[in-house]
């Protein structure tokens, strides 16, 4: 996929999947009003927020890596031409489901929201669940053992805390 069409392609499905998710769908819950800090503790809030602006550069850059490096797409209909092993993907082998989560979860804290905080955690069961039901074997299919090799150095959810170093 040429490079223009990988951007593109990238910032539509960035418009489709993590703003509805994290953005509109959290709205429609909660209609950004908040509610009593979670078992009265003001510092669930801060908590909240820390967790936004960790993720929503994760989520960012993870699209950017995939158009500019991986020449494709995070969504399935146009997949990378090339596994993308840089940045946050040295860290963790899903930082896009991470930081989605991440950002989700901080809107539950922030807002004091249970049915937010219910959302985030079905909605990262439903990652969790993709993952190792189409993600992980089709690119085990793609990319062998490159994506092996991957796989058994960099964590699936928990990040590590030095970056792997890509052979």
């Amino acid at each position: 996929m040429p490079k223009t069409m990988a951007v593109l392609g990238s910032a539509l499905f960035f418009v489709v999947a993590p703003l509805v998710l994290a953005g509109f769908v959290p709205w429609w819950i909660t209609h950004w009003e908040f509610r009593p800090a979670f078992f009265g503790f003001e510092l669930t809030r801060a908590i909240g927020l820390m967790l936004i602006i960790a993720g929503v550069p994760g989520v960012v850059d993870s699209f950017a890596r995939f158009a500019l490096l991986g020449l494709g797409t995070p969504a399935p209909i146009a997949p990378t031409q090339r596994l993308v092993v840089t940045g946050l993907y040295r860290y963790v082998r899903n930082p896009i489901y991470v930081g989605v989560s991440a950002v989700i979860f901080g809107q539950a804290l922030l807002f004091g929201d249970w049915r937010l905080l219910w959302y985030a955690a079905l909605l990262w069961l439903f990652f969790h669940v993709f993952v190792l039901v189409y993600e992980e074997p089709t690119l085990k299919q793609t990319f062998g053992a490159q994506y092996e090799d991957l796989r058994a150095n960099v964590p699936r959810w928990v990040p590590r805390l030095t970056p792997w170093r890509v052979p």
